[in-house]
């Protein structure tokens, strides 16, 4: 047995204890320096790219602690007071004395001080700023937000709420935390259900499991430990939970199946295991190896929270990969026999008719597609594209918090009403003015000229707040934009400001800088930022990609095929998003109704996730079919063989991974639920259309043209270690006598 995945089989197979224990070590370690070394998370000025970083920087550097500011909405009913009654006035006093009282709170400015009044005298604000760190203000804001509602009972003719900092970073951090536990509570049961049902043992249902859980364990004390030089974020632990749970179970399942298979064929247990560790485990490294290099592509973004995600995926996938093929084969070989133990009689019928079914079924599909290769591929190939073609017209930005979360929320029925009222004043744009001397003439006639053009320009309703730091030499700016959140109106609202306004008056003075930031702002400045970092990124994946296909297939033909069904179910996959999140089809469905934008992080996410995960099947069903070709079937027999040998395994294993993303398909936040019927939907097709119509499909139709490889390229390395237990036949030859390389 050659290669590196029969090699570590055979050794932990007879050091089966060292085995084991080593892997224990390694996840306790792991746990034991992360948990002591800390976590360190994304900076908000790493975050995001363009004016909003440099804007951060600015801020940072100069020592300004930005405090979390919160609102209070006071607003009529009904319509019959205004904010120059004597009750509406005795509201806005009670909030005061309200807040004040919880010591929490700083700065607190009445309506009638600021401004802060709408048009229609209905509506006024009650600004204050939270104590300590705004990072952490969503933790003290409880007291505040308990004080307003006591408030708001006493004056039951007026609407009075909380807005702001504090109150949104503790609403998506209790729904993020909400969504997160329920993932994680829901993902391991489903997972297990599905593994009992595939084996109808409980042993061999638990060690995948178990597996997965632990190299997951493993990988958030790595994740600990690599902060210190690659910040975390809360995201990227959402992202490596959910790939890791995946990916793990299923490379799990991919080698205890061929090691059940080659028992029932009648081997003893060692050889089985050395068969699955030179067949499956390969494959399991090969797809290992190029789900890794795709989660490399995120590190070459430049932001951070996708370099986080990226590496935190890179890492629980290598993790998994490493534990599959050592502590795996070990577990096995302790286990022998008992691995059937904790059978369940009532599915014991059940699997075995369903395996039967469940090759008669592939064998039937297979027998249609192989009669009429060109049909089956040309039907297979425009279903695809029909459904990837709404993907062209595909929108994305970072969602409001409206679109977050729908109506579901207070706070979101809150967000409105103050973006109604007063249109931009919930996300303004801020403006950081750096200057040598800030207080300056020609600076202070600038800043007076811009709040001044900010208004005339049609940008702004107003009113522009400015926020002197006079030690710091630096100036905030506030500017409410038209369009509120309309994120398309208030886009060209940023626009005026950053290309009309600012160059005519903040632009004129020398040694000034003036970066604008905000909501708005850090959603364009992402977006522009992605779409320079795509081509990099496409290129890095896919040719990658390629090379390690090449290599371990030593298939020019096999490579470019992968690539090309690859990227056709990536593409499924977006058309599917952008018809149900952007053009609400079937939106109520999964909850989502009324969002109209996909997330500006999900479609580089989605295409870097899905290219790797593709290859798990790729790579396993192309083995089984080259593997079958090697013992001296035809390419149509071997194509046959491979498919419906593989069925019942990339079946379940399918299963398992749509289950698992389905789950996150049912969470309350939009960007969540994005991700996980993205995910769901190209695994799905992936390992149907793809797996089981369309790779057969072309395969027939290239006959023995898919084991080409141009002499040229026969000095590469060669990294396909052929272990099989029967002789290979020599080699084929084609029309012109050459060898066709398998």
């Amino acid at each position: 047995m050659r290669g590196i995945a029969a090699r570590a089989g055979g050794w932990s197979a007879r050091h089966r204890w060292a085995a084991v224990g080593i892997w224990v070590l390694f996840v306790v370690l792991a746990m034991g320096l992360g948990s002591a070394a800390g976590r360190v998370d994304v900076k908000d000025s790493d975050q995001m790219g363009g004016e909003t970083h440099t804007a951060a920087t600015i801020v940072e550097e100069a020592g300004i602690d930005e405090p979390a500011s919160e609102t209070v909405l006071i607003q009529a009913k009904d319509g019959s007071l205004k904010a120059t009654d004597a009750e509406f006035r005795a509201a806005v006093t009670a909030v005061v004395t309200a807040v004040e009282g919880t010591g929490k709170v700083t700065g607190v400015t009445t309506p009638y001080e600021a401004r802060t009044i709408s048009k229609d005298g209905r509506s006024a604000l009650v600004q204050f700023d939270m104590r300590g760190e705004a990072d952490t203000a969503g933790e003290r804001v409880e007291p505040v937000l308990k004080a307003v509602e006591g408030v708001q009972k006493e004056h039951e003719s007026l609407r009075i709420e909380e807005i702001g900092g504090a109150s949104m970073l503790k609403t998506f951090d209790d729904a993020f935390g909400d969504d997160f536990k329920k993932a994680e509570y829901s993902a391991v049961p489903v997972a297990l259900g599905i593994l009992l049902v595939a084996f109808g043992a409980l042993v061999a249902a638990l060690v995948p499991v178990a597996l997965a859980i632990t190299a997951i364990m493993a990988t958030m004390g790595l994740m600990g430990l690599v902060s210190h030089f690659q910040p975390m974020s809360e995201t990227a632990n959402s992202v490596m939970l959910l790939v890791g749970l995946a990916v793990g179970v299923d490379y799990c399942l991919f080698y205890l199946r061929r090691e059940r298979e080659e028992r029932a064929a009648g081997r003893d247990a060692q050889t089985a295991l050395r068969i699955a560790a030179a067949t499956s485990g390969r494959a399991i490294v090969v797809s290992g190896v190029t789900v890794c290099v795709a989660m490399a592509g995120m590190l070459f973004t430049g932001i951070a929270e996708f370099e986080a995600m990226g590496l935190a995926s890179l890492m629980v996938v290598a993790v998994a990969m490493v534990g599959s093929v050592t502590v795996l084969p070990a577990l096995l070989s302790l286990l022998g026999e008992r691995v059937e133990k904790g059978r369940l009689p009532f599915l014991r019928r059940h699997r075995k008719s369903g395996a039967s079914e469940g090759s008669r079924f592939w064998t039937a599909v297979l027998r249609r597609v192989l009669a009429k290769p060109l049909l089956a591929a040309a039907v297979a190939t425009g279903a695809l594209l029909a459904v990837a073609a709404p993907a062209i017209g595909m929108k994305t930005e970072n969602l409001t918090l409206d679109q977050e979360f729908g109506d579901s929320l207070p706070i979101v029925q809150t967000y409105n009403r103050v973006n109604e009222a007063f249109p931009g004043g919930s996300d303004p744009a801020e403006v950081v003015v750096k200057a040598d001397d800030i207080n300056a003439p020609e600076v202070r006639a600038a800043l007076a000229d811009f709040r001044e053009r900010a208004v005339s320009s049609g940008a702004s309703r107003g009113p522009v707040d400015v926020t002197m730091h006079d030690e710091q030499n630096v100036a905030l700016v506030y500017v409410p934009l038209v369009g509120g959140s309309d994120q398309d109106k208030a886009g060209e609202s940023l626009d005026k400001l950053r290309d009309d306004v600012r160059p005519a008056t903040l632009g004129k003075v020398d040694g000034v800088a003036a970066p604008i930031t905000g909501q708005v702002a850090g959603s364009k400045d992402f977006n522009d930022q992605l779409v320079g970092s795509v081509l990099p990124v496409f290129v890095f994946v896919v040719v990658f990609a390629f090379l390690l296909m090449l290599l371990s297939f030593r298939s020019l033909t096999i490579a470019l095929t992968s690539i090309v069904l690859n990227l056709l179910s990536v593409g499924a996959a977006y058309g599917i998003l952008v018809a149900v999140f952007q053009h609400g089809w079937g939106a109520s469905l999964v909850g989502a109704e009324g969002v109209g934008a996909i997330i500006t992080w999900l479609p580089l996410f989605l295409f870097v996730i899905l290219f790797g995960l593709s290859m798990d099947y790729h790579v396993f069903v192309v083995s089984r079919i080259r593997e079958a070709r090697l013992r001296g079937r035809t390419t149509g027999d071997a194509i046959q063989h491979g498919v419906v040998t593989t069925a019942g395994v990339v079946t379940s294993a399918a299963v398992i991974m749509v289950a698992v993303f389905a789950i996150f398909g049912t969470l309350s936040m939009q960007s969540m639920k994005q991700m996980g019927v993205g995910l769901a939907a190209a695994v799905l097709i992936d390992a149907t259309i793809i797996r089981g119509v369309l790779l057969p499909a072309v395969m027939a139709l290239l006959g023995e043209r898919n084991w080409y490889l141009p002499k040229w390229l026969h000095r590469l390395p060669d990294l396909t270690h052929d272990e099989t237990p029967e002789a290979i036949v020599p080699a084929a030859r084609d029309d012109e006598g050459e060898r066709v390389g398998v």
